[in-house]
């Protein structure tokens, strides 16, 4: 390592830990010892403090203790003549600027200074769990945080846009003589103004503004270092686990732009300690492998061209960019994006006028592979604001293709479209909603641009079972009419097959190791009438995805002699997931919340929870910020939940688990359920009452409280006696 680097490293850190020192003395004085420090909506306390040295850290009397350990990790700078080991105190700096940062920001929390309006701020549990599929599939494969500011506005937009082609979740942070990115990509239109009002809109084109300070680094690395705790069931205070965990598992790097000093050379330094090299676009040393990061660890790029390839070849991110023949970029970082009114072109469906989708599969002879039809005006024919019908029919052949897998597909067109940049979609089937900028309609986009990406996101994802494709897009009103009268009953035909899938009617059920590569012992076991946890994935899903892919994630499981048909567990699946958890889970009940429930990765959609007072569970969504009636909030109750452990009495699930017919039904199914959110009771609300029909409850649902009726047990008590709620005459749980 560079002695100059190490130098102004240590340098860094003693200035943090001091101003920590400052800070702490000066809120005990304002506050007291028991005044409550933490960041919002997290289960995890300070996190860097919480991780490496298990500390829980409550309140500011609790902080000092953190605060004196991160001292001791102080070395003397560098003699700048005599040769004297310095690595180890250029590390342990790192460790200690982490630390102090961390107490920094919690202050300033504390004091109400932040976040600073315009900027994010700390990163949510919720947002870290929502996130999960994205991070295991591929569709995140790494994160950058920005430090500092480019030259321009116009290389500002290059850089972003570079990391956004990849797919690459970037954090801004810092500033270079004042300047931010934030504003840059302001100015260049990246971001719209908007932004300054609600920075969390960012999240959708993978853009979050954290902070104007250098110190606001730690956000990104508390986001981090909660992987290891959320996702990798590494335990607190396991500092060598957790450090192991970012490096291997979290391909995140740091991107400085602009002058760095002292405080950039030290949160470098702590970010290295986790794994994540640091790239510059500033003259100065290196520093080439020490083992620390995978590869090398400070990389200097002065070609603002070839800098965001630096940076995914020293961190070793794993992309894949798609070149597709159309006249805006293409990738899942634009998938979030909105075309306001007020930025739109042309606009399809919705309630301004009659659009539609379908896929279906027909004979080989059918498809001329690759063809994309356009009948009906184009986008250029039309006055600016203007609204169209349109109708795209996809008709696909191919030897593995089934009449299963249509659904399947005929889902992906909303990423397949969503994924263009400019383009907006929402919706499915005869209920799409589609909107064209007036900025990709000026760089080239037309009608015939839906049927490229569409084909090219089939044959991409979906090559093992798609061997032809071609689109027919129309804006003919006839023409549109006559496809939605043959889609229609097609529509019908799908969930009326759907509905009629059970359990018992299936020998095969499909297992999901995805989230293995951030919770190594979790293997999700997914039926007709389970889900995954996700949400993301259900049983026609692993089956295509088998079908695409027979080495992945998705397996077919016999399921093997029936064990116990009450609590669904079977002797092959038992087997199956024994083998694939690393030996750890012997058995698991695909019915029961009490007995050997399935593990968890950390991405569930929600939360059940065993309410012992109540003879009965309880379900939040991972949405939901306010209390429960355990006394405790999502955030704190997924840390029982995630990190492939097994816990009776705690399930991650998918929310749409709730209205299946298997739903814990060994532990008495949905009337055990007497609390849930509103949100969920009202997304829900047409499924819970079909249900509750066929349970011969039709007012069962009236009788589930929500955060409306009961935040506390002794008020879910008083309304489940009141309205005399099932679970209580139940047989007890315990």
């Amino acid at each position: 390592m560079s002695k100059e680097v190490a130098a102004a490293a240590i340098r860094g850190a003693h200035t943090l830990t001091a101003r920590a020192r400052t800070a702490l003395e000066q809120a005990l004085a304002r506050h007291g010892e028991d005044a409550a420090v933490g960041f919002p909506e997290t289960a995890f306390y300070l996190p860097m403090a919480c991780a490496l040295l298990g500390a829980e850290v409550e309140t500011l009397g609790e902080m000092r203790e953190v605060l004196e350990y991160t001292e001791t990790l102080l070395t003397p700078e560098p003699d700048p003549v005599a040769w004297l080991p310095y690595l180890s105190g250029a590390l342990d700096a790192g460790i200690a600027t982490l630390l102090s940062e961390e107490m920094l920001k919690a202050l300033e929390y504390l004091d109400g200074q932040a976040p600073l309006p315009g900027w994010h701020g700390s990163i949510s549990d919720t947002i870290l769990r929502s996130l999960g599929i994205q991070l295991v599939d591929g569709r995140m494969p790494g994160f950058a945080a920005v430090v500092g500011a480019a030259p321009s506005p116009e290389i500002a937009e290059h850089i972003i846009r570079e990391l956004q082609r990849r797919s690459i979740l970037t954090f801004l942070v810092g500033n270079h003589q004042g300047v931010t990115m934030r504003d840059q990509l302001i100015e260049a239109g990246v971001l719209k103004p908007e932004i300054l009002e609600d920075p969390s809109t960012g999240w959708d084109i993978y853009i979050v503004p954290l902070g104007p300070d250098t110190e606001s680094i730690i956000y990104a690395l508390n986001w981090a270092i909660r992987g290891a705790l959320t996702f990798g069931g590494i335990q607190k205070g396991d500092w060598k686990g957790c450090l192991d965990y970012t490096r291997a598992h979290v391909f995140a790097f740091g991107l400085g732009l602009g002058d760095l000093d002292d405080i950039k050379y030290a949160s470098g330094a702590g970010a290295i300690c986790m794994g994540f090299p640091v790239i510059a676009d500033t003259p100065g040393p290196e520093i080439r492998p020490t083992g620390v990061c995978t590869y090398e660890e400070l990389v200097r790029e002065l070609d603002h061209n070839r800098i965001v390839q630096t940076c995914i070849d020293v961190r070793g991110v794993k992309v894949t960019v798609r070149e597709v023949n159309v006249p805006v970029p293409v990738a899942a970082a634009f998938e979030g994006e909105t075309v306001r009114r007020e930025d739109m072109h042309v606009e399809f469906g919705s309630k301004y006028s009659t659009a539609l989708e379908y896929l279906r599969m027909v004979d080989a002879d059918q498809v001329e592979d690759g063809k994309v039809q356009v009948i009906g005006p184009d986008v250029d024919t039309v006055p600016e604001g203007s609204a169209m019908p349109l109708a795209i029919l996809v008709e696909v052949a191919g030897r593995k293709m089934q009449k299963d897998f249509e659904p399947i597909l005929e889902r992906r067109l909303h990423t397949a479209v969503n994924h263009a940049m400019g383009i907006f979609h929402m919706g499915q089937r005869d209920m799409p909603w589609i909107r064209i900028s007036k900025a990709a309609f000026a760089a080239g986009w037309r009608l015939n641009h839906f049927g490229e990406v569409i084909i090219a996101h089939l044959k991409n994802e979906f090559g093992a079972i798609v061997d032809r494709a071609q689109v027919l897009v129309t804006t003919d009103e006839e023409k549109v009419q006559e496809i939605l009268a043959m889609a229609r009953p097609a529509y019908r035909e799908r969930d009326e097959r759907m509905a009629g899938m059970t359990d018992e009617s299936v020998d095969v059920f499909y297992s999901c190791t995805l989230c293995q590569s951030y919770a190594p012992n979790h293997v999700c076991v997914i039926s007709p009438e389970r889900l995954g946890l996700c949400g993301a994935y259900n049983w026609l899903d692993g089956r295509a995805a088998y079908e695409m892919n027979p080495h992945g994630p998705n397996q077919p499981v016999e399921k093997g002699r029936c064990l116990d048909p009450i609590k669904g567990e079977w002797e092959r699946i038992n087997q199956f997931v024994f083998d694939n958890s690393h030996r750890t889970v012997e058995r698991v009940c695909l019915y029961s919340l009490m007995d050997a429930p399935m593990t968890s990765c950390g991405c569930f959609e929600c939360i059940l929870a065993l309410v012992p007072e109540a003879n009965g569970f309880m379900i939040v969504n991972r949405e939901y910020a306010g209390m429960t009636p355990l006394g405790i909030k999502f955030s704190t109750l997924a840390g029982s939940v995630g990190g492939g452990h097994q816990t009776p009495g705690f399930l991650g699930v998918g929310r749409r688990y709730v209205i299946s017919r298997k739903f814990i039904s060994a532990d008495g199914g949905l009337p055990r359920l007497v609390w849930m959110t509103k949100e969920l009771k009202q997304d829900l609300a047409e499924g819970l009452k079909q249900r509750s029909e066929e349970l011969g409850m039709p007012d069962l649902v009236d009788r589930i409280p929500t955060e409306e009726e009961a935040v506390t047990v002794d008020e879910l008590l008083a309304f489940l006696e009141k309205v005399e709620h099932p679970a209580l005459a139940l047989q007890s749980l315990l």
